[in-house]
């Protein structure tokens, strides 16, 4: 594990508000040159503690604004494997979890409406393997990352 210090926490807090952070604009906020930023940012990437820079997309703005969990629950003898594998081809699904315990994985959608949701809930009961689903709406969200 990385040991990190306050300075390397402030910057990995700059880089996920905004990933398009020049180092020279952190490097002001930080008291420390550009290129102690950068060997900063580096060691970090390279540690694999930043593991990449994403965008962050506004999906009601391009037509998908309705985003549910859905908790699935499968036959007693569904590998993990077949599980992601049964959920993740889905274009709506945006993040699959096998979880311990009651259900068996849960399932992060977007779709444009409801009854869009209801399709992609019936497709998934149509895969034979699933024995039952629970639909939990978003209704809005805080994310620290």
């Amino acid at each position: 594990m990385a040991e990190l210090d306050e300075t390397d926490h402030r910057l990995l807090r700059m880089l996920r508000e905004d990933g398009r952070r020049t180092f020279s604009d952190m490097a002001a906020e930080v008291g420390l040159s550009v290129a102690a930023v950068k060997r900063r940012v580096d060691r970090l990437r390279d540690s694999g503690v930043i593991t990449g820079f994403t965008v962050q997309v506004d999906h009601a703005k391009l037509g998908w604004g309705v985003e549910a969990f859905v908790e699935l629950r499968y036959t007693g003898t569904t590998p993990v494997r077949e599980i992601v594998s049964s959920a993740h081809m889905l274009p709506e699904v945006q993040a699959v979890f096998t979880i311990a315990g009651d259900p068996d994985a849960l399932l992060r959608v977007r779709v444009r409406d409801l009854e869009h949701l209801q399709h992609v809930i019936d497709g998934l009961r149509r895969s034979g393997q699933i024995t039952g689903t629970k639909t939990l709406m978003v209704l809005g969200s805080w994310s620290r990352d």
